[in-house]
């Protein structure tokens, strides 16, 4: 076994393997990724449209997996599954279990002022903005969430240029805010077009995950 620090990423689509991939290859190269997906998740959550205990026992059985690997650290890269990542991190306490946007989040807080999230993902929405809230108690920050229609479909399409087009346009049409947050890991690609088109700080699900962990698990 590696004896490098393993991360474990639990993906509920292949289009966010490759930007978490490419964040860890930047700043946290020496670590061990391993990779688990199951691309039904997010299909299934649509079609039930809530997150049930059928839902949440896969995300433990997930979880369990991961940790039975010898994984020092679990980073879910799933958006749209925050309670179910939260039992989950409940149950195997002796090690970090991140929700995908939890270091995101705490980078924003740490900025203050209005930030604007932007998802690809729609029924990633009410969840990611339960949380913020639940992080955000007794800040002044302001959120304000918007979907990028056609985007994701672009990008499973194989139409990057487009994908990162669209939600630079979304971001230069609002009101402008103090930052950004591009929730969906398959967005971090996108980071550099919506800074240039809008000259906002950019933050990324990917980014801030690799430095949480990474704090966490080398303490620097």
């Amino acid at each position: 076994m590696s004896a490098l620090p393993r991360i474990a990423l639990i993906h509920a689509t292949p289009l966010a393997i490759d930007p978490i991939a490419d964040a860890f290859r930047v700043h946290w190269p020496a670590c061990d990724v391993q990779n688990l997906l199951d691309d039904t998740l997010s299909k299934d959550l649509a079609a039930s449209g809530s997150l049930d205990q059928v839902m949440i026992d896969r995300f433990r059985t997930l979880g369990r997996y991961a940790a039975n690997t010898g994984a020092d650290g679990i980073l879910f890269t799933c958006s749209a599954f925050g309670k179910a990542i939260e039992i989950v991190a409940e149950e195997l306490s002796s090690m970090p279990v991140l929700k995908p946007n939890e270091a995101m989040f705490a980078e924003a807080l740490a900025m203050g002022g209005k930030m604007a999230l932007l998802a690809t993902f729609a029924p990633s929405i009410p969840s990611m903005r339960e949380e913020f809230e639940e992080m955000s108690t007794g800040s002044d920050v302001e959120l304000s969430c918007h979907v990028v229609d056609g985007a994701m479909p672009a990008l499973a399409a194989g139409d990057g240029t487009r994908h990162d087009a669209l939600i630079a346009e979304t971001a230069c049409a609002l009101t402008p805010p103090d930052a950004v947050m591009l929730a969906q890991f398959s967005m971090a690609r996108a980071a550099a077009a919506v800074a240039r088109a809008t000259n906002l700080p950019v933050l990324t699900s990917t980014v801030s995950a690799v430095h949480a962990l990474k704090t966490k698990i080398e303490g620097n």
